[in-house]
Order: C-alpha cells, then structure tokens, then sequence
C-alpha cells in the first residue's frame, strides 16, 4: 500500500478557493523571510557599528576630531554615529551662538540626540510590524482555506452512494494542506519577530546610555571652559 504523501498532487487537487489561500500564504512565507534576511544584516550591522564607535569613543580621542571624521563619512554613518553627530552639532551651534545657559546647551543637545535615537530605532523597527501581523493572521488564513476545503469535501461526498475512508481522506488532506502552510508560515514570522524585537530594545537601551554618558561629557566640557 503506497502510504506516501504527496504535497503537489494536494495543491494541484486542491479548489481554486484553497489554492488561493495557499498562494496567499506563500507569499507572507516569502515576504517574511526577506525581511528577516534583510533585518539580520540591519541589526548585525547596528550592533557591529556601535561597538566600534564605542571604542573609538572611549580611547580619549578628541571629540572635534571625532566630530569631522564622523561627519565627512556622511551616509554611511551608523546608529550611534549619527547620535553623536546630531549631538555635538548642536553643541557647537549653541557654543557659536554665546549662549550662557549651560542647561539650555545640554538640553538642546539632548534634545538632538534623542531625535536621532528616534530615528535609528525607527529604521531597525520598520517591517517588523508586517512580520507580527503575519504570525498572528496565517494561521487563521490557512483555517479559513481548511475550512473552505472540508465544506466542498463534503458537499461532493454527499452526492456519492458509497463513500469509505479512502474516497474521504484525499479531500480531507487536500483541505489540511492550507493549515500546515499557514503554520509554515507562521512560525518562522513569530520567531523572527521577537528575536529582532528583542535585540532591537537591546540597542535601543545602548543608544539611551550612550546619550546620558555623552550629555555628562558635554556638561564637563563647558564647566572646564568656564573655569578656563
């Protein structure tokens, strides 16, 4: 008795309305799995930027320096390289400006920074949305494709005299198909979705400590030019 299970001649037997949630699912499962290629690369790159920045930060070199080297880079500037420079850019904007105020510099520096941690979490959390609504809609899509084939199963069957459980398992495993490839798709969505919101908190928890340590900087610098 040949028990093998052939997952073409189910879709290709399949009603069209079932072969359309199949298609349906199959293209979240694609979509899905480009986004988290392209979202691992996004956040090693992150993660991978901000070590590096960190550790040129803290070897004492000298934050004018830092501030050029960072700005003619332009574009290709990270995360927290971006931070920095919006920061220290409004700094200096304040410093030429003569104001007095050393709250009103720190805050609007910080200010700054935080606007640039905004937008840098923002791009590391983009499309992650489309991964969580597909991990929680798949699943039900392909219920809905289940559903719609045990219905016209059935409906056919009942036009039979003698229906057995070898003319009913076909249909049923027709039906079934839709389910499965809804988890198939599913599954992988959810994964990716916490992994990368996880990490994504993680970074974002970075660039917060990042800013403070930098607004104290900024803050010594200006009572050292002060007392200068």
């Amino acid at each position: 008795m040949d028990t093998g299970l052939n997952i073409f001649t189910l879709v290709a037997d399949a009603s069209w309305p079932v072969k359309l949630v199949m298609l349906l699912l199959l293209g979240f499962s694609f979509m899905s799995w480009v986004i988290i290629i392209r979202k691992y690369s996004q956040m090693k790159a992150a993660t991978e930027n901000a070590e590096s920045f960190e550790e040129r930060f803290w070897s004492g070199a000298d934050l004018a320096q830092l501030f050029r080297e960072v700005s003619n880079r332009g574009a290709s500037n990270g995360g927290m390289e971006n931070i920095f420079e919006s920061g220290f850019r409004e700094f200096v904007r304040q410093r030429q400006r003569r104001t007095h105020d050393m709250r009103l510099v720190i805050e609007s520096s910080e200010r700054a920074m935080r606007v640039a941690g905004t937008r840098e979490i923002g791009a590391l959390e983009r499309n992650l949305e489309f991964l969580a609504n597909v991990g929680s809609i798949s699943p039900y899509v392909g219920l809905f494709g289940t559903v719609w084939g045990i219905m016209g199963a059935f409906q056919g069957l009942g036009e039979m005299k003698d229906v057995t459980i070898a003319v009913v398992a076909p249909h049923i495993s027709e039906a079934l198909i839709a389910t499965a490839m809804g988890l198939f798709a599913a599954i992988p969505a959810v994964w990716a979705y916490n992994r990368f919101a996880n990490k994504v908190d993680r970074v974002a928890s970075r660039y917060e400590v990042f800013q403070e340590e930098f607004s104290s900087i900024l803050q010594r610098q200006i009572q050292t030019d002060e007392t200068a």
